[in-house]
Formats: structure tokens, C-alpha cells, sequence
């Protein structure tokens, strides 16, 4: 894929992954688009962990899981299909989000996305989600699935030791990648209009009427 719109929308979080091999200069590449990114002062402070240990991620697994069972699962058990989705939509996100739990290790390569930083700040993401962001599209373009996971900073420190990060180093994000179970396709969300004002607060915007 090429056509940059088309990569922007079809671009869906691709939750079940085959665990055969990734080649490493396909990881580069993707790396190398997250490098491209912007980042704040361009001072350069992110730093992305290749992890491909069976037994480390299996550590961060746990807790990934654990996360799900007390927190996640029980969220979308209780809560409505958000806009663009139904009913039917809905729970075929959350069995792929349980699957991803379940074999969140099994994908051949995690990317996790941190910044060198002693005491992260409310911006501090404007320096790493970009690359993040980044590395998704590279991902897609390259025919590799992948998803944007935060889950496991609900157990931050346990987590970050199962990762085996260093003082001052935060992890931000976790992208396991491989190439896809399922098909591409477009990403599933709700009218424009209804999430875009002019001017005042809450003032419809006539121009995004049907988009």
C-alpha cells in the first residue's frame, strides 16, 4: 500500500497475530517511520525495546492478564458499544480483545515505546505517541498487523520490572506485531459531526454534516 488516506483508514487494531517470524528489517523500517515522527524540542528522549524473549514477555503477560480479568473484561462487559459499532461489532471487539490477552506473548515481536524521562508530565506523551502512531501505519503499509496496547500500566511498576527497564526509563506503549489472522479493513467509527464543533463549544459545524 502506498495511498497514505488509505493506509490512514484502514489502519484497525489487528488483535490476533500468527507467531511465525517477523524479519528483522521489516522491524527496522517500522522503527525507522517511528524515528520520523515529531517530538518535543526534538530533544529525542524515546527509546523502543525490541523484545522478541519468550520467557519476558511471558512475565509481562501475566500481568497483562491479570489486568484484563480485573479491570478490562469487566469494563466491557458493562458498558455499550461505542459510536460506529453495534452491538454485534462490540462483541466481536471484545473476544478479540480477550484473544490478544491470552496470546499477547505469542506475538513474534513486541515494540515497546518509552521515554527517558524522572517524572513524567501530562505532555509527555506528545513526544512518544507520535512515533507510536508511526509505527502502526509503517506496520500496515508493510502488510503487518498490529494494535496499541496500554493495559499493562495498570500494574506500571511490576510490569516495567517484567520488561526490565532501568530507573528513569517509562514504558508508554507496547505494539506486538505479526502478520494478521484476519483481513484488513476500515476502521469503525462514528459521524464526524458529532464530535466536531465550530467556534463555541457544542456549535454543530454545517461542513461535517454527513461525514
Amino acid at each position: 500500500m502506498t495511498d497514505l488516506f488509505e493506509i490512514l483508514h484502514g489502519t484497525r487494531a489487528m488483535r490476533r497475530l500468527k507467531p511465525d517470524p517477523v524479519p528483522d528489517a521489516l522491524i527496522l523500517r517500522i522503527l525507522r517511520a517511528g524515528t520520523a515522527a515529531a517530538n518535543g524540542g526534538n530533544t529525542q528522549r524515546w527509546r523502543f525495546l525490541v523484545l522478541k524473549d519468550p520467557a519476558r514477555k511471558r512475565a509481562v503477560q501475566a500481568w497483562y492478564k491479570k489486568a484484563y480479568d480485573e479491570v478490562i473484561g469487566p469494563r466491557y462487559a458493562s458498558s455499550p458499544p461505542p459510536p460506529g459499532a453495534d452491538a454485534a461489532k462490540y462483541a466481536r471487539q471484545h473476544a478479540a480483545v480477550e484473544y490478544l490477552t491470552e496470546h499477547f506473548h505469542e506475538a513474534p515481536v513486541w515494540i515497546v515505546a518509552c521515554l527517558l524521562e524522572d517524572k513524567p508530565t501530562r505532555w509527555s506523551g506528545a513526544s512518544i505517541y507520535p512515533a507510536v502512531q508511526n509505527m502502526l501505519l509503517a506496520a500496515r503499509a508493510l502488510g503487518l498487523g498490529s494494535t496499541l496496547t496500554t493495559r499493562h500500566l495498570l500494574f506500571e511498576a511490576e510490569a516495567e520490572a517484567a520488561l526490565g527497564l532501568p530507573p528513569g526509563a517509562h514504558s508508554y506503549a507496547i505494539l506486538p506485531i505479526g502478520w494478521p489472522m484476519g483481513r484488513f479493513g476500515p476502521v469503525g467509527r462514528g459521524p464526524l459531526a458529532e464530535i466536531t464543533y465550530l467556534d463555541d463549544w457544542g456549535r454543530p459545524w454545517e461542513a461535517a454534516k454527513g461525514e
